[in-house]
């Protein structure tokens, strides 16, 4: 039997993004993924917030925003806050005491921040070590984001070393949606993971890169807008599915409804059932 996951409501695509550092471009960036349907998460340093009333030089581009304005942008968005570290400091240049302070001082101030859970996170200048790694498993963290382009749209089978798409300044960002948009995976599902920096569209002068980038691949009824830890505990609650011997029957024994393809016939699990595999 041929079985391929799907995500939510079926569908063979999804689609994600993902930014960093809390600051003050981020207001349009969430504009732009808001007027077109599309949903991502947030990377911020909680020890880094702007202070009340900051001013900052003329031509400054990485202007971070301060708690209250972090607060109102993010509290009720539809977007996913996750940790950056809480000084965004090199996390392998640190012994493991400080790495680990810095991961759980940033989660728990964005969970009392935002009154949620906080299980993601992005590395700090995309570095990392295994023992970074095995602090973050200590911390709660159950995905970090790597600065990595795969150029692909495979679902990650590493969450703590997790690899993008791309990043919007790559030049194959458009070729790479268009593919994304146009064709349909025939077996495993696809997966397009955007990163980047929103002071980067300030700096650079391109936010048509975003907004042209948002506007063709926002509002299509087979792909699947969601934000990173949606994903993850998507894929997640799939791969919990408990199967009998012959594959014939599936149970769910997760909270979420899951869907996947057995030779080509599309089974829907809900949380605590038991279904046939086979029609």
């Amino acid at each position: 039997m041929n079985q391929f996951m799907r995500f939510f409501g079926g569908k063979k695509k999804a689609l994600t993004l993902s930014y960093d550092d809390g600051v003050e471009q981020d207001k349009r960036l969430v504009e732009i993924l808001q007027k077109n349907g599309l949903k991502g998460t947030f990377n911020l340093n909680s020890g880094c917030y702007a202070e009340e009333g900051t001013v900052y030089p003329a031509g400054t581009v990485h202007r971070r925003m301060t708690r209250e304005q972090v607060t109102r942008l993010f509290a009720e968005s539809g977007m996913e806050v996750a940790v950056h570290a809480l000084t965004h400091p090199f996390l392998e240049q640190l012994p493991a005491a400080a790495c680990m302070q810095e991961i759980l001082q940033d989660r728990s101030n964005l969970e009392i921040q935002f009154g949620r859970i906080v299980r993601g996170m992005a590395y700090p200048f995309g570095t990392y070590s295994d023992g970074v790694v095995q602090c973050l498993k200590c911390a709660g963290i159950v995905y970090a984001r790597t600065v990595i382009s795969s150029g692909g749209f495979a679902i990650p089978q590493d969450w703590l070393r997790l690899e993008a798409t791309c990043h919007h300044n790559d030049e194959r960002l458009m070729p790479l949606a268009k593919k994304f948009v146009e064709e349909s995976p025939e077996r495993e599902p696809w997966l397009f993971y955007l990163w980047g920096h929103s002071y980067e569209f300030e700096e650079k002068d391109n936010w048509q890169v975003i907004e042209e980038f948002a506007e063709y691949t926002g509002g299509r009824e087979d792909v699947w807008y969601a934000t990173n830890m949606e994903i993850y505990e998507y894929v997640e609650a799939y791969r919990r599915l408990v199967f009998c011997a012959d594959n014939s029957r599936v149970y769910n024994p997760t909270a979420y409804t899951v869907w996947f393809a057995a030779d080509g016939r599309e089974v829907c699990v809900k949380p605590g059932e038991t279904v046939a595999v086979t029609g």
